[in-house]
């Protein structure tokens, strides 16, 4: 895919140093984007690079074709619905993440 910027560069994962989640991150002001919308945000940067692991990059818009929320209140709300979503739909390369983020029963 022809991506509308490098996604190791500095607007995508900085050179390899930044995958997934903190990528889409960097992309949100925490002081002045919320409330946001999900179609708003994904009309913005929804051709842009996520670099998930050393081997895969995807689109935005193909991680949040899974986030159900359409708007989000505040960081942490965001947060919790995107990695949720990336969780749920295997776009999560962290080996371990469940033990942090499911409910032991």
């Amino acid at each position: 895919m022809d991506w509308p910027h490098d996604p190791d560069g500095e607007q995508g994962s900085e050179g390899r140093r930044k995958y997934g989640h903190a990528v889409i991150a960097k992309k949100v002001d925490e002081d002045e984007d919320f409330p946001l919308n999900r179609d708003e945000f994904v009309a913005e940067y929804g051709d842009d690079p996520i670099r998930l692991d050393s081997e895969r990059v995807v689109a935005l818009r193909d991680i949040f074709e899974h986030v159900d929320q359409e708007e989000f209140s505040d960081f942490v709300d965001f947060h919790k619905a995107v990695g949720r979503a990336m969780r749920d739909n295997g776009y999560w390369f962290y080996e371990g993440a469940d033990q942090f983020t499911r409910t032991r029963s």
